[in-house]
C-alpha cells in the first residue's frame, strides 16, 4: 500500500504523489523558482543551468523536488512589494538598453559628421551633408520610442 501514517494518525500520500509524472506547468514552476534563487544569489550561474536543464529532463515529482529542495520555498504568489521590484529591474534594464541605443546613435552621428567634415575642408569646397540620412532617421525612431515608452 502507498499510503503512509504521519504525525496526528493523517494519510500521508506522499510517496504515491512522488511518483506521478510532471506536466510541463511543473517543470515552469520549478523552473521559475530557480531562477528566482538565482536571481537573489542563492544559486551560481553553474548550478542554475543545470538545475534548469534537470528541471526539463524531469519526469516525476520527486525528481522536481529534489531540485529545490535546498532552496526557500517561494510564494504561490508575489506580493506588491515583489511585482515592483519585478517593474523597477524591467524598467532599469529598458533605461540601460535605451541609454546604450542612444550612445550608439551619437557615436555613428559624430562619426559621420567628423568624415564629412574632413572631406569637405580638404576639399575646400562644399559636399552635400549627407550624414543628416544617418543621424536624422534613425534619431527620429529613438525618440518616437521615447516618447512611446514614456507616455505607455
Amino acid at each position: 500500500m502507498d499510503e503512509v501514517t504521519g504525525p496526528m494518525g493523517v494519510v500521508d500520500d506522499q510517496p504515491a504523489r512522488d511518483r506521478m509524472r510532471a506536466a510541463d506547468s511543473d517543470r515552469e514552476r520549478v523552473a521559475e523558482q530557480l531562477r528566482s534563487a538565482h536571481d537573489e544569489g542563492r544559486l551560481t550561474l553553474t548550478e542554475y543551468d543545470e538545475r534548469v536543464g534537470q528541471a526539463w529532463a524531469a519526469r516525476t515529482y520527486a525528481e522536481l523536488a529534489a531540485l529545490t529542495a535546498d532552496l526557500p520555498q517561494s510564494q504561490a504568489r508575489p506580493g506588491p512589494a515583489a511585482r515592483t521590484e519585478g517593474r523597477s529591474r524591467q524598467c532599469r534594464h529598458r533605461h540601460r538598453a535605451g541609454r546604450g541605443a542612444v550612445l550608439a546613435w551619437a557615436s555613428a552621428s559624430a562619426i559621420n559628421l567628423a568624415i564629412w567634415a574632413i572631406v569637405s575642408l580638404t576639399t575646400l569646397s562644399w559636399i552635400y551633408p549627407w550624414w543628416v540620412w544617418v543621424a536624422g532617421p534613425w534619431g527620429a525612431m529613438l525618440l518616437v520610442n521615447w516618447l512611446f515608452r514614456r507616455h505607455g
